[in-house]
């Protein structure tokens, strides 16, 4: 078993052993910076973004069940964030500006992981908010899909009609990118 599926138990206990919503928040700060740019986050709104997350989080925390795994309820905190942000910003501006490139040069060695990384960004970018959650949770992050039903207040059958449409979009992002598709 990898160290993967220890960390929601890790991150359950030191919500029980210490029961502080700031050590909570900075045990899982990497994981939250992650979610929050495979949600469509970026580069210059993620600041913004963890600390709103950080602020529902502390406000929310008399209610949280430490019984429960800790990432499914911030991947839903962080969900709520996002499609606010786009909302706001759908609101107030007429068209979506483009994303900025980073142009500051890389080691080789990681030049090919910051292509892929940037290709399954982009990618996720062209599938819909809605679908795009569940798509990370259950692939990236590797929940299951009850508890992504639950976080996201869906049907069953629904987050698993979301995951299969979401794959499917997923797929043909990466196929049109690779082709050179730069339309979002």
């Amino acid at each position: 078993m990898s160290s993967a599926h220890f960390a929601p138990s890790l991150a359950s206990a030191v919500v029980s052993e210490q029961g502080s919503c700031i050590a909570v928040f900075q045990s899982e700060f990497d994981y939250l910076c992650r979610t929050l740019r495979r949600l469509g986050v970026r580069p210059e709104d993620l600041e913004d973004d963890v600390h709103e997350v950080f602020l529902v989080l502390d406000r929310k925390w008399p209610e949280y069940d430490a019984s429960r795994p800790l990432r499914p309820y911030l991947f839903g905190i962080a969900f709520r964030v996002v499609a606010a942000r786009k909302r706001r910003r759908q609101r107030e501006l007429p068209h979506e500006l483009g994303e900025l490139t980073d142009t500051a040069p890389r080691p080789d060695e990681a030049l090919e992981a910051t292509r892929a990384r940037e290709l399954v960004l982009r990618a996720l970018a062209r599938v819909p908010l809605r679908r795009r959650a569940v798509l990370v949770m259950h692939d990236i992050d590797e929940i299951p899909m009850r508890e992504i039903a639950d976080t996201l207040s869906l049907p069953l059958f629904t987050g698993y009609s979301r995951l299969r449409k979401a794959r499917r979009e997923f797929e043909a992002a990466v196929k049109a990118l690779q082709k050179g598709d730069t339309e979002p």
